[in-house]
């Protein structure tokens, strides 16, 4: 383990619910949902902890919504009132490290090692941090301090909201023995059930497998899950990431409904970023999914992921649950979608064959 780092992870709390409940004071301690409208088809994009007590989520039809909770305040997205709060935050990042790598509008990467020689110092420094952003912008969130990034970010959830909690050198053995398996990142739901089916319910459990047991089960996959319970991540925070893209769509001649065809649809889509993303020699840590619907109302799902991936299998393992996020199957869809973002690529070329004969 490489115990000379410190890493923070920041989240904040309720983003999209949080800013609205703030710009609007009327709507604090309210059960608020934010997306589309319960006599429609929409979804849930995000809800306050008011209206987590009533068992929403994100992704939940917004009429189950209302039926869980009948006096929840619905309110539409506001895109760019988010992303200017997202700056002023990452603004007071900077502040404190040019080593900020945010994930998404709502959480970032910092990592304050030079400036830093002990967890006493850092946890001082997150408070602060997690002070300014209360008092100067007006919204709560969370934060993990480790010693990398996977433990600085499965950290910053263990106790939100407005929370804080440390992962040092020498919590981390336990702690990584009794993480559940699905906690793990790079473990979406077809790998746990994977897991599930080896024996693998937690850390403890996967520390008994030799890495060439999980390279044969996982592929690449299986040298990172045996490196990260063992606390082995060395993965830089990338301040510099370049916000490039990979991506293709297809408009469909006639609207579409059945679940199969999307699905196929989006193989066929996954396949085509996939080998895109293999001739540029790229990887990316963020999936997004679009979806235009007959009536031509377009809505993104996106979610990001601490590994890298560049294969259809692992682009397609995480489908799935952004695909259940939309209205795709019970509205009819005219447009598909698939982007992979936030990109590391390598400047050398794949590997071509010489031609024949050599001499």
């Amino acid at each position: 383990m490489n115990h000379n780092r410190y890493i923070l992870h920041i989240d904040m709390d309720a983003f999209f619910a949080s800013v609205e409940q703030m710009d609007n004071p009327k709507l604090a301690g309210r059960p608020l949902i934010v997306g589309g409208t319960p006599d429609g088809r929409g979804v849930v994009a995000a809800c306050s902890y008011e209206a987590r007590k009533f068992g929403i989520r994100s992704a939940l039809p917004a009429a189950r919504a209302i039926r869980l909770c009948p006096h929840a305040v619905f309110v539409r997205p506001r895109k760019e009132r988010y992303k200017e709060i997202s700056t002023q935050v990452n603004e007071i990042f900077r502040e404190y490290s040019e080593q900020v790598e945010p994930l998404s509008l709502d959480e970032a990467f910092i990592d304050i090692t030079t400036s830093h020689t002990n967890f006493t110092s850092c946890i001082a420094t997150a408070e602060t941090i997690r002070s300014r952003i209360f008092h100067e912008v007006g919204i709560t969130c969370s934060a993990g301090v480790s010693f990398n990034k996977f433990l600085a970010k499965v950290a910053s959830d263990m106790n939100k909201p407005d929370g804080l909690t440390v992962i040092t050198t020498d919590d981390a053995p336990h702690f990584l023995a009794s993480l559940d398996i699905g906690r793990f990142y790079g473990v979406g739901k077809v790998t746990e059930k994977k897991m599930h089916s080896l024996g693998i319910h937690c850390g403890r459990d996967l520390l008994r497998f030799e890495k060439n047991v999980l390279t044969g089960f996982f592929g690449k996959a299986g040298t990172f899950f045996y490196d990260i319970v063992r606390g082995i991540d060395n993965r830089r925070v990338e301040s510099n990431r370049e916000r490039k893209s990979i991506g293709t769509e297809t408009t469909f001649d006639t609207d579409i409904s059945d679940l199969d065809e999307i699905k196929e649809t989006l193989n066929i889509l996954a396949q085509k970023v996939a080998n895109a993303l293999t001739t540029k020699g790229c990887k990316g840590t963020t999936l997004t999914l679009k979806v235009r619907y007959h009536d031509f109302s377009t809505v993104t799902r996106s979610q990001s992921f601490l590994m890298p991936f560049q294969t259809k299998e692992e682009i397609m393992e995480h489908i799935p649950k952004l695909l259940e996020a939309t209205e795709a199957g019970t509205t009819r869809v005219r447009l598909l979608g698939i982007t992979v973002s936030n990109l590391s690529c390598n400047a050398q070329k794949p590997p071509t064959q010489i031609p024949l004969p050599f001499f």
